[in-house]
């Protein structure tokens, strides 16, 4: 079976979709992330709840504590 980091690990360099507590999601492109779930993003795109771009980010640091889940994209 396998474990939620090694899902991860198998989406660095991918892009996924980081969903966040206070309902945004920040897509990019995984580059690090540790067992906290603290992630870093490449080119990365801040979205509202309707999915919609807010604006583009860049390289982004997201804590851990705000993920609720990561997704490919």
């Amino acid at each position: 079976m396998e474990r939620p980091l090694d899902a991860l690990n198998q989406a660095k360099g991918k892009r996924v979709i980081v969903e966040l507590k206070n309902k945004r999601q920040v897509t990019g492109t995984l580059k690090a992330f540790d067992i906290h779930v603290n992630t870093v993003l490449d080119d990365a795109e801040e979205r509202g709840e309707d999915g919609k771009m807010i604006r583009k980010l860049g390289r982004v640091f997201i804590r851990g504590d705000m993920v609720l889940f990561v997704s490919p994209a």
